[in-house]
């Protein structure tokens, strides 16, 4: 893990960087800071761990750059009391963060190696509202009912119609979606009564979904 000095001036680093793109919520900024991003890094890439590149963890799977980790958490407009499932759990890193905004967060992950990882941190951070579960999830996570946000950091070829249907009133769902010959697009959908607002956001560099969970690793 980095010195206090080295994550401090990441982190200053980063809020410069982000306040120019628009990000000036003080109550994430406020997240971002009390989670050292180098827990959550490989300890020989710990130097880049504010670095605007996407970083190799466990498993084939990666950290998104800082940059971008935030500016997605922005645009979920995360408030206190809010109930939260995210798929694709990778490091942890933007679990941690959610967990300290929002009143819970469950995430879940195929690999039982970044599971177990994730829940270490979060045990070393005091982080007791992230539930962390190893599934499959494509589809999200049946039986835990509704979601305020629905946060997916894999790929997927459409937004599952169920799992758009397990939001509130007013709640928001953000996932990649897969493109023949491009990038992944973001796709930020609220749901307004009976009917769904669609907002198409920027490329983003997730992989795929998998089906099924490892049991390997």
């Amino acid at each position: 893990m980095a010195t206090k000095l080295q994550e401090r001036e990441g982190f200053a680093a980063l809020v410069m960087q982000l306040r120019s793109s628009g990000v000036t919520n003080l109550d994430l900024l406020a997240a971002v800071e009390a989670t050292p991003r180098s827990l959550f890094t490989p300890s020989h890439l710990t130097p880049y761990a504010y670095s605007g590149r996407s970083l190799p963890i466990e498993c084939g799977a990666f950290m998104e750059s800082a940059d971008l980790a935030i500016r997605l958490l922005d645009l979920l407009r995360l408030k206190p009391g809010q109930r939260v499932l995210e798929v694709g759990t990778g490091s942890g890193y933007t679990a941690a963060i959610i967990g300290r905004i929002v009143e819970r967060v469950l995430s879940v992950e195929r690999y039982r190696t970044l599971t177990e990882n994730a829940r270490q941190r979060m045990s070393e951070l005091g982080l007791r509202s992230v539930v962390l579960r190893q599934a499959d999830g494509r589809e999200g996570l049946s039986g835990e009912g509704t979601f305020d946000r629905i946060f997916y950091t894999v790929a997927l070829p459409e937004i599952p119609r169920a799992r758009v249907e397990q939001l509130v009133s007013n709640g928001v769902i953000m996932a990649p979606l897969l493109r023949e010959g491009a990038p992944p697009l973001m796709v930020r959908m609220t749901r307004i009564g009976s009917r769904f607002e669609r907002q198409d956001l920027f490329e983003v560099p997730y992989l795929a979904a998998e089906r099924g969970v490892s049991k390997s690793l």
